[in-house]
């Protein structure tokens, strides 16, 4: 489904998955009074998908980055109180559920944790390698470190430790140890400096292979200065307690770091917490999610040539079967 955003003539944006997004979570959205909390809005595809395709459904769209709030508020408006925009992180996904829900609980939570087309494409922004831009990275660009602010204070043996616990970097004491090196001379401000560095750390032999040898540096940088493992651990859980029963909840990661915080936590509801060894299963130990996806989803062939954001997309989802 593709939606120009914005009178400015905003980057056309492709929703990743939409329709196994809109067929898993159908069952939850029934209901007349449902809610749908899209906790990463983003500019707003998948909300208006919902909002369009269920009628009856009201949805309340999280956002950390104000330019995407205003942009999706704007693309929606025809659904008038139906959307609800929030600027906030989206581990505030139990306090939204409190405002908005039925009890504190809602009928269905969606996450699609790719960074999206509006920070990707906006060359100010400083998430692209591709192109020169201020090393920012914040998706709230109204507080917190940037990029540059961390690389300009951080420690060599941090530096490195993020590349390599974030972006799996293979390089990364090199790359670490050459931005420590050049930022005594100069600071580094802009991503164009930082690919040059990355570049003239790497082996010739392994630039060659592997696509973009600044991957994996500006994918663990991000990581770092959003504090995104951080916020998508609390999230998780907040999002799984703010289910109604047979809510679902469906989450799209985009790599292994995230995809392995979203697996811990959907396998530890679909399990029981009886100790082993005990002949029965304890009351209130039961499994309190059911599994909807057999492992995890991938974009198919087709979609993936139309839209080269979802190749890496791992959609898991789960139902809510038992209260607290």
């Amino acid at each position: 489904m593709n939606a120009t955003v914005g009178a400015a003539g905003n980057a056309l944006h492709t929703p990743v998955l939409l329709s196994t997004c809109l067929d898993i979570l159908a069952p939850a959205l029934s209901s007349p009074d449902s809610v749908l909390i899209d906790c990463t809005l983003g500019m707003g595809g998948h909300s208006e998908a919902f909002l369009s395709t269920f009628p009856d459904v009201t949805v309340i769209g999280i956002d950390r980055d104000q330019e995407a709030i205003e942009l999706a508020s704007e693309r929606l408006e025809a659904f008038g109180l139906r959307f609800q925009a929030i600027h906030a992180t989206y581990d505030a996904v139990g306090d939204v559920a409190a405002q908005w829900g039925k009890d504190g609980k809602v009928q269905a939570i969606l996450m699609d944790l790719g960074v999206s087309s509006l920070q990707i494409d906006r060359q100010d922004r400083g998430f692209s390698y591709s192109q020169d831009a201020p090393l920012d990275m914040r998706m709230d660009t109204t507080k917190g470190m940037s990029a540059m602010d961390f690389l300009a204070e951080a420690s060599q043996n941090d530096i490195a430790r993020v590349l390599r616990d974030y972006g799996e970097e293979r390089y990364a004491g090199r790359i670490a140890q050459a931005i420590v090196e050049r930022r005594v001379s100069q600071p580094i401000t802009h991503t164009g400096e930082l690919v040059d560095i990355i570049r003239q750390s790497i082996p010739a032999p392994a630039r060659r292979t592997g696509g973009n040898p600044a991957k994996r540096t500006f994918q663990a940088l991000r990581i770092a200065v959003n504090n995104e493992l951080e916020i998508l651990a609390r999230a998780i859980d907040a999002a799984i307690d703010s289910l109604a029963l047979d809510g679902h909840i469906l989450v799209m990661s985009y790599h292994s770091l995230e995809d392995r915080i979203v697996k811990r936590a959907f396998r530890r509801g679909s399990q029981s917490s009886t100790p082993n060894g005990l002949p029965v299963e304890l009351a209130g130990h039961e499994p309190y999610l059911e599994l909807l996806t057999r492992g995890a989803v991938k974009a198919s062939p087709e979609e993936v040539a139309s839209n080269p954001r979802s190749a890496s997309v791992r959609l898991r989802a789960a139902r809510r079967i038992r209260g607290e």
